[in-house]
């Protein structure tokens, strides 16, 4: 590794990609469908709709060093993504952060009155979006006052351009103002809206830098030590040393999909997107992974894992297997996977590294856990990095090892705050004895040997009769029966126990169970305060495209089936 000088702010997530291209500018960094596309044609690609945002004149307008911006301010204009997986994706990404701008995540599937909330909550000035969800733009444009450019993505739907709005391609040979481009910094701001399962979605602020460094690939994996350089990150990627293909099916919209992609692209590395982008396809998917020599496969839960599994078990049993010799590792993050899919994925594929890391869109990554054929980890139990522990209640002191229900905490490298909102930004990022931490509501326990046990989310878990009830250890012990395919676990109001709990269930094609047999597998894993009072059969469990649980979904369904409690 080079040292030259530190960069002044800290790393920008455009310039990381442009180092990168201009170090390995004929590596491919996408390939997806017949496109084919290197680092030097994306890089170029992404300064023709930077001059064009810069053109109208939209960047950064009240810089935050020197400026009186609190943390849950935003001095620059806000460019929302409407789009599908596809390089279009982080073309849009990159080349908002090129202009100076904050690139928002819009989840494609709200609805009108959500995608109202979500694009006028963030003061959106640009919307690029696919042709197939121009009926949706053209129906709520009106009532979005700050929404100023249009910019259309043709697919295969064939809706034709809204009025006024500008062709994606077109824009793409904008020549560069005549006054020249802005110089992107580590300031800028790094914007992820959260799911909005249990709530309306926030905007989670961060630096660039602090996002890189933390979570995006400016810290090697396994390093504790961040790139000093640009060109530190130029000479990575020209080494060869991280260079690896990565198939990405969660969608981009998802955090977890835009860390795990600048972690290649930091590498040099290629990301390569299943054919079907509209739903997963586990047997396309795998088709493409092994076409493509993918090393990599990040899951987000059981929605993909354990389709993934299955159609590795199907073709295994029916002589056709998979020849997945060159995968090296399945990374899970995002939602958590269950013992049994876990094993299963260990028996099917005993070669594999299966990796699983937690951390949400308030911390970025924070801990990780490693299982092999033979040495599988405990669920939910993770090694955290030197800057994770575990707060008491109160939020005023840490934990010391062995001490269990508090709140997971991260320090040092963490965001400004929630787009808009002071309140629970202060909340959320609370100082504790002269250090600012992010605590966004996970508990947890820290155990003697310096290991977290992660709980669940307290916004999700359940007080019923004076106990309190994680729902993510309930819904593990349900899935261990054979005939569960999914669950999901809400509290019901109830007379008796004020909340009781309920498990919205999915079964197997084919499969019976009785509720005393799902109680019974319960019970041997939980507490029998745990174990649902009522169980609700659905045909299918609802979840967000990056698979993470819809609990206000389950929540509806509970409440509809209700029985006396």
């Amino acid at each position: 590794m080079v040292t030259s000088q530190p960069v002044t702010g800290g790393f920008n997530l455009s310039t990381v990609f442009d180092t990168v291209a201009r170090a390995v500018p004929d590596q491919e960094v996408m390939v997806w469908r017949e496109q084919r596309i290197t680092y030097a044609a994306m890089n170029a690609r992404i300064d023709g709709l930077a001059h064009h945002l810069v053109a109208q004149g939209l960047g950064c307008h009240t810089e935050r060093t020197g400026s009186a911006l609190a943390g849950h301010e935003s001095g620059q204009d806000h460019v929302g993504i409407y789009l599908r997986n596809g390089n279009e994706y982080l073309e849009a990404m990159v080349a908002s952060y090129r202009a100076r701008c904050a690139a928002i995540n819009v989840n494609y599937r709200y609805v009108a009155d959500e995608l109202v909330y979500l694009l006028a909550d963030a003061r959106t000035s640009v919307l690029v979006y696919h042709a197939e969800f121009a009926p949706q733009v053209a129906a709520i444009r009106d009532r979005l006052p700050h929404l100023r450019v249009l910019v259309q993505v043709a697919d295969e739907s064939g809706n034709d351009l809204l009025p006024g709005a500008l062709d994606y391609e077109a824009v793409l040979v904008t020549p560069a103002p005549p006054a020249g481009m802005p110089t992107p910094c580590g300031d800028d701001l790094f914007i992820l809206y959260t799911g909005g399962t249990t709530g309306m979605p926030k905007g989670v602020l961060w630096r660039h830098d602090d996002i890189y460094v933390s979570s995006m690939g400016g810290t090697v994996f396994g390093g504790t030590e961040p790139f000093e350089s640009y060109d530190a990150v130029a000479e990575h990627a020209a080494s060869g040393a991280g260079r690896m293909t990565m198939l990405l099916v969660a969608p981009f919209m998802h955090g977890a999909a835009q860390w795990s992609t600048f972690h290649m692209i930091t590498g040099g590395g290629s990301i390569v997107i299943p054919d079907d982008v509209h739903r997963f396809d586990a047997a396309g998917a795998l088709t493409v992974a092994i076409r493509e020599k993918a090393v990599s496969f990040p899951v987000v839960g059981d929605a993909v894992a354990l389709p993934l599994v299955e159609e590795v078990e199907r073709a295994a049993a029916a002589g056709t297997p998979y020849d997945l010799s060159g995968l090296a590792a399945i990374n899970n993050g995002s939602a958590p996977l269950t013992p049994s899919v876990r094993t299963r994925i260990l028996e099917a594929l005993p070669h594999i590294l299966l990796m699983d890391a937690a951390g949400s869109s308030e911390t970025g990554l924070q801990m990780s856990s490693m299982s092999l054929k033979g040495a599988e980890v405990e669920a939910a139990t993770f090694t955290p990095q030197a800057d994770t522990t575990v707060v008491d209640e109160a939020m005023s002191r840490t934990f010391e090892p062995g001490e269990s229900g508090g709140w997971l905490a991260r320090r040092d490298r963490v965001p400004l705050g929630y787009l808009g909102d002071a309140e629970k930004t202060a909340r959320t990022f609370p100082t504790i004895a002269g250090v600012r931490w992010s605590v966004p509501g996970d508990r947890a326990d820290l155990l003697e040997d310096g290991r977290i046990a992660l709980l669940g989310r307290d916004s999700v878990t359940i007080n019923s009769g004076g106990e309190k009830i994680f729902v993510e250890e309930v819904e593990r012990a349900i899935v261990e029966h054979p005939a569960v395919r999914d669950v999901v676990v809400v509290g019901r109001p109830s007379p008796r126990w004020g909340s009781e709990v309920v498990a919205v269930v999915q079964l197997h094609d084919g499969a019976s169970v009785t509720d005393e047999e799902l109680r019974a597998e319960c019970g041997r894993h939980v507490a029998g305060y745990k174990v649902p009072k009522g169980f609700v059969r659905v045909a299918k469990v609802e979840r967000s495209p990056s698979g993470k649980a819809d609990y206000r979904w389950a929540a509806a369904r509970a409440v509809e089936a209700e029985q006396p409690g």
